[in-house]
């Protein structure tokens, strides 16, 4: 936070090529409480112009956005967790920035759909299984990247399902659950 207005005079209003890593964001870096967990870093950072955010799933999917914001011009903001997080992508899964992916999807028309983002994914997706069971559809979309959000995938999934549910380690304004409300 300290350090967020430089980032937005400095590399955001002159729209400067600067990759910045958030590390240990959301509740899940552990015990250290409150002041060591970061639960309104992508608020912040949406709100700068020009910013790109990403909040990839897994390691893999953090070295594919990596590699593909590098071949950006835009300053961007990835988000990493600290934990350990299950890998839910390999190398050929495809990876294009701004472009969300359905990570589970049941037989028929969804009933709900989950709207989740980096380590919560797969979390989302173990919860879309327990609903299956109980014959609840439930459809998991895969935002890696908050800004430019996926506008095109967010309204057919709420189409589709007539509920969106957004899933994140992120206090309740200004995350993922925001631009999806926005989108809406």
């Amino acid at each position: 936070g300290r350090n967020w207005e430089q980032i937005r005079t400095t590399i955001c209003y002159n729209d400067r090529k600067v990759v910045i890593v958030g590390s240990h964001a959301g509740i899940s870096v552990g015990p250290d409480g409150g002041t060591h967990q970061a639960i309104e870093d992508i608020a912040i950072m949406r709100v700068l112009p020009n910013m790109v955010v990403l909040s990839p799933c897994d390691a893999i999917q953090a070295k594919q956005a990596t590699i593909a914001i590098a071949q950006t011009k835009e300053p961007a903001y990835i988000r990493l967790a600290r934990e350990k997080t299950p890998i839910m992508t390999s190398e050929e899964t495809p990876f294009e920035l701004g472009k969300a992916q359905i990570f589970f999807a049941p037989p028929m028309n969804a009933q709900v759909g989950i709207v989740a983002t980096g380590a919560l994914v797969y979390k989302a997706i173990l919860a879309a299984k327990k609903f299956a069971v109980r014959g609840i559809a439930v459809k998991v979309l895969n935002i890696h990247t908050i800004k430019p959000i996926d506008v095109e995938a967010i309204v057919k999934l709420a189409k589709e399902a007539g509920a969106i549910v957004s899933v994140e380690e992120h206090q309740i304004i200004g995350g993922l659950g925001s631009a999806v409300a926005e989108v809406l």
